[in-house]
């Protein structure tokens, strides 16, 4: 028994479900994988439409 009388009143908010579908113009699936530059807002894609990302090694230009 807890003495917070309010705690079971209240849900939280860390257990809310987040719905996030794929970004790409036309899909409506799932947007199971995330990717957000530094601390800006990520966006979501669908496995097919997923941006395929360099390797850092070989983004950079070699001399």
């Amino acid at each position: 028994m807890s003495d917070e009388t309010n705690a079971a009143a209240k849900p939280r908010r860390d257990m809310e479900l987040y719905v996030h579908y794929c970004e790409h113009p036309g899909c409506s699936k799932w947007g199971s994988f995330g990717f957000a530059a530094g601390r800006g807002e990520p966006n979501w894609f669908c496995s097919e439409h997923r941006p395929e990302w360099k390797l850092r090694h070989e983004a950079q230009p070699r001399h």
